[in-house]
């Protein structure tokens, strides 16, 4: 392939990387495909109810907007997604950030962090970002997921005990004082309510997986209410009827004041939803045996969240369980994403005030059961029995979740990781100094070890393995200071480098400026890395210590030696192979 070809192709490449899903997924679509879409958009679309109704509430903002978020938001992230059966609306793990925004900033803060989040994503696809997004650390992910749940957990307790209290503090530790001062307040009724709905939730499946649970739970517990005129707090009794229409459309207004003030909770919306978003895609593709566009992705789901705020809604993203229970019912394009977002449309248009006479208690079963499904207990055990290293990133990001904020986790969470990473690769890099007395101990196992050569006298061999970056540089610094007397050559055997950084550079700069100073010349032996050779290009390395003193072999290296000890330009027939 020519050049120009390669270069055509990329292009190609990049134009198909920005076309939604929906687009290939029409191409060749059949009723029968059509028929099996519909089935699952209309399952979903009511398994998707309760729970946009319940993260709404447990964020701290009126019912409607979480139906508002589903139904926009859902209609976006599938019509312009990368997946094709990604189902979007607002999840569990957005409760805690939504909630500490609306705390902290008001309901029209949180708009406007939704729409600059928006924005930051849209960003993050064009930039291609799509798939550095899915390097961040398992551990991380795990433990301010577990952190995010057992918060959820928290906040629902009040409910699902049905807690005569008034606001819940917002501080982990506080809430839990609160909630034992009012303990003697529990009302049973609410209280049988919720354990109800969340027997009711695990015990459905087993009759059938076309109807949710959840919204067996609710009609049941609704009517029960009614009927027995229970006395327990409902959703209209605390917010009032719910609107059957949606909101207009309203852009936020946005100056450098408030970005600036809101950009950090903005930013936090967006790493968090494109986290998810991209997780539960690849969940999808592997229960599907596809491959999503995750730049696509992390556009849709940008430009979903703007449109969510423009109509008064709260964060969307990707949400594994409604995508899990597409994908089990048949849905295999967006068409059945978009059907989800129709269909909760229409009971929001037709039915929407019923949802008034849902009673708080079923809502928090109902959260209760999504805790425990985020709270990945299992993968938490098992990272605390993995390495120590991963152990401390789970329990660091998962106190700091809990007892300070997802978004202090998540930044000390990622550099605690980082500095751990660069430890382990740190312990993988080495330098040995090989001597006259001591020549290497790979000899059996490996023919090119310095103990199969004869070293000349005045020769001085270093052996550096692993990457010579930042976090290894120092170590070759102290190597080179423990050679009493200068030799009149230095070995530097670079076979096992696979990597250099400026670091790295700027310390074989340094030696060799120490070694000239000191009459010593430096010859580089077995650059095989790439990388390594173009950098040492880059930096003039090369022509600082001579093209003739880089050589391929290590047999070549000491020949060269031989060379400037005795002076003579090239003597080949010196032999430094102890055996043939």
């Amino acid at each position: 392939m020519t050049l120009n070809q390669s270069n055509k192709s990329k292009i190609v490449l990049n134009k198909y990387m920005f076309i939604p899903k929906l687009f290939h997924t029409l191409k060749g679509y059949t009723k029968d495909q059509f028929a099996k879409d519909l089935q699952a958009g209309l399952i979903v679309g009511i398994v998707a109810l309760p729970l946009a109704i319940a993260f709404a509430i447990a964020s701290g903002v009126s019912p409607e907007k979480g139906l508002f978020t589903a139904v926009i938001a859902g209609f976006i992230i599938s019509a312009l997604g990368g997946s094709r059966v990604q189902i979007g609306g607002p999840t569990g793990a957005f409760i805690v950030i939504v909630y500490g925004i609306v705390q902290q900033y008001g309901v029209n803060g949180l708009i406007i962090a939704t729409f600059i989040a928006g924005i930051i994503l849209i960003i993050m696809g064009i930039a291609r970002l799509g798939s550095v997004i899915k390097f961040i650390p398992h551990p991380l992910i795990v433990g301010f997921t577990s952190g995010i749940a057992l918060i959820i957990f928290s906040s629902q307790i009040k409910d699902f005990l049905g807690l005569k209290m008034g606001a819940v503090p917002s501080d982990f530790l506080e809430k839990w004082i609160a909630y034992t001062q009012y303990i003697s307040s529990i009302n049973v009724y609410a209280f049988a309510l919720a354990a109800f709905t969340v027997i009711v939730i695990f015990l459905w499946p087993k009759v059938t997986h076309k109807i949710p649970g959840s919204l067996i739970a609710i009609i049941l517990s609704t009517l029960v209410v009614q009927l027995f005129h229970l006395p327990v707090e409902t959703i209209g009794s605390r917010f009032g009827s719910i609107p059957t229409s949606l909101p207009s459309p309203t852009i936020p207004h946005l100056d450098f004041s408030t970005i600036k003030q809101l950009i950090q909770p903005a930013f936090t919306i967006a790493l968090l939803g494109g986290i998810e978003s991209l997780l539960s895609a690849v969940v999808a593709d592997g229960m599907i045996g596809g491959k999503h566009k995750s730049n696509m992705e992390l556009v849709a789901q940008g430009t979903a969240n703007i449109f969510s705020s423009i109509f008064g809604g709260i964060p969307a993203t990707g949400a594994i369980a409604r995508t899990a229970t597409n994908i089990k019912n048949g849905g295999r394009t967006p068409v059945a994403g978009i059907i989800h977002a129709a269909t909760l449309l229409l009971i929001m248009l037709f039915i929407g005030k019923l949802a008034a006479l849902i009673p708080m208690a079923v809502l928090a079963g109902i959260l209760v059961v999504v805790a425990y499904n985020m709270s990945e207990w299992e993968n938490f055990v098992a990272i605390l029995k993995g390495p120590k290293s991963d152990t401390a990133v789970l329990i660091t990001t998962f106190l700091l979740t809990v007892l300070i904020d997802l978004t202090v986790a998540i930044e000390i969470g990622m550099i605690l990781a980082s500095f751990l990473f660069m430890r382990k690769m740190t312990q993988f890099s080495n330098v040995s100094v090989i001597t006259k007395q001591f020549n290497g101990d790979k000899s059996k196992t490996d023919p090119l070890s310095v103990s199969n050569f004869f070293v000349p006298n005045d020769v001085e061999v270093f052996e550096i393995t692993g990457p010579l970056f930042f976090g290894a540089a120092y170590k070759f610094k102290e190597a080179s200071k423990i050679i009493e007397k200068a030799p009149k050559v230095l070995i530097i055997r670079m076979r096992e480098v696979p990597i250099i950084d400026a670091t790295g550079i700027h310390t074989l700069k340094e030696v060799h400026k120490e070694l000239k100073h000191r009459g010593t010349k430096l010859i580089l032996s077995e650059v095989q890395s790439s990388q390594v050779l173009e950098e040492l290009k880059k930096a003039r390395l090369l022509f600082a210590i001579g093209k003739a003193n880089v050589l391929a072999t290590f047999k070549e290296a000491l020949l060269r030696s031989e060379s400037i000890l005795t002076d003579i330009p090239n003597k080949q027939d010196f032999m430094y192979l102890k055996y043939k």
